[in-house]
């Protein structure tokens, strides 16, 4: 098969049409044989070396991939296009670096994608929580509109390389049409600033409030009120903010917060649980897990209830466990580093997972006493296992589930007992509510969230 050389009568920057990128495989391999891509530009949408597999343009269900060539990330794309609504982009535009944006539509005088930064600061220390999980969930949920995604707002990929370009004149920033930030931090302000400066649309992801912060490290509780007028300032910054709840809409306006609020689901991706069945026997016998195992999933802190999981466990014979890292050096919490170090006889903390399908495969039932949660993606992800679950009956969690319905909910340690019991005396009752739990998870669609994230573009884009 000959090798695709690059056209200089096409800009760099366009999408072309694959079957899969060498490295990071796609959900759904394609068949064809690999050929390398070359790209004449500096800073190549497709690195030099990288094997694509090219199919004819409007091929039915094809595939696109759109690779970040700064991060190295490839953006899969597939199923129906709803970039409705969305403006054109500037064509032709171009970095200091002479990089111009498009996609593969713009190579047949179509309409090139918009291009969006999707950035989550600390990206690689964030790849272990619930942020680090939405983030990636947002971009898979892009995946399959016209958008293109940016994961990186930097020239060179990272502030270093930024500073650098920003020496040779190229400027600091890449070129992109909206941003989107997920994290508070430092650079998340660098970008809302830049985004101030040039009149580019920006769009704050508040994943992060004074109230879901405390009791989660030492001394969290004591810093939530300096966060809380933080939050406020940062995100008062925006065209638009998103957040994962009418109740973490409430909590904001709470602050209150100076721009337009719209709560959008987090979503669950159920593609990165499937088959997660057939790892229960492995993961069981890997945790000395035996009978009805009641468990949770995510990060050991306190705010999700820790010790109620924990004496829980004591008023009962079920085996425990809790599936996800946990600190027990000086940052810990000390309820933490109390229950982990020396935890009961049937709780098992078993620290980070590499596979979380295995956490979900080896429970039976999903037991999450959460003081304060923004949404709770493990919730989720656990229903849409068909889990039956038990929740603290909060706030955010009564415009999701339904008691009795897809969920048990409780407020005290008695009816968290009481649940339990219900659940492992009644195997009727764990599948009726497993079944109906699956149901509710699948409104959570990412397709749902991609059509959303557009239409949040449209917005702070028309305006």
């Amino acid at each position: 098969m000959a090798v695709p050389q690059a056209d200089a009568g096409v800009p760099t920057r366009h999408e072309v049409g694959v079957t899969g990128v060498a490295g990071e495989p796609p959900e759904r391999p394609g068949k064809g044989e690999p050929v390398a891509l070359g790209d004449a530009a500096s800073e190549a949408d497709v690195l030099p070396g990288t094997l694509l597999v090219p199919r004819p343009d409007g091929v039915a269900g094809e595939r696109r991939q759109s690779v970040d060539a700064l991060l190295g990330n490839a953006h899969d794309r597939s199923g129906p296009r709803v970039g409705k609504g969305l403006p054109t982009p500037r064509r032709g535009a171009c970095r200091g670096d002479g990089d111009a944006i498009g996609s593969v539509k713009g190579a047949t005088d179509q309409s090139p994608a918009v291009r969006v930064l999707n950035y989550l600061e600390l990206e690689g220390r964030l790849d272990r929580s619930g942020i680090g999980t939405a983030a990636d969930q947002q971009r898979a949920a892009l995946a399959t509109t016209d958008v293109s995604v940016v994961t990186s707002p930097w020239v060179g990929g990272s502030p270093a390389g930024a500073a650098a370009g920003f020496l040779r004149g190229r400027g600091a920033f890449r070129d992109y049409d909206v941003a989107h930030c997920n994290v508070i931090g430092p650079g998340s302000v660098a970008v809302a600033r830049h985004a101030g400066r040039t009149g580019t649309p920006l769009v704050l992801h508040a994943h992060v409030t004074a109230e879901d912060f405390a009791e989660s490290f030492r001394g969290s509780t004591y810093l939530a009120g300096p966060l809380r007028r933080y939050l406020r300032w940062f995100y008062s910054q925006a065209d638009l903010v998103l957040c994962p709840s009418e109740y973490t809409k409430r909590v904001l306006e709470s602050y209150p917060i100076d721009a337009p609020i719209r709560p959008i689901t987090n979503g669950v991706d159920t593609a990165s649980l499937a088959g997660f069945e057939d790892l229960r026997e492995a993961y069981r016998e890997r945790f000395d897990l035996n009978g009805l195992v009641v468990f949770s999933v995510g990060n050991v802190f306190e705010r999700k209830g820790l010790t109620t999981f924990c004496r829980l466990a004591q008023d009962t014979d079920y085996e425990f466990a809790w599936f996800g890292p946990y600190d027990t050096g000086p940052q810990a919490a000390e309820a933490v580093r109390r229950w982990t170090t020396n935890p009961p006889d049937n709780v098992t903390f078993t620290g980070w997972v590499d596979d979380k399908r295995g956490a979900f495969a080896a429970g039976d039932v999903y037991c999450f006493p959460t003081k304060a949660e923004n949404q709770g993606i493990a919730v989720l992800e656990a229903m849409a296992c068909g889990k039956p679950v038990v929740l603290r009956d909060i706030p955010v969690f009564e415009e999701f589930y339904t008691d009795g319905h897809d969920c048990l909910k409780c407020e005290t340690r008695t009816e968290f007992r009481e649940a339990l019991d219900r659940l492992a005396a009644d195997p009727d009752l764990r599948r009726r509510l497993g079944e109906n739990a699956e149901e509710t998870a699948s409104e959570h669609s990412l397709s749902r969230v991609g059509e959303k994230l557009v239409d949040a573009y449209a917005e702070v884009t028309s305006d």
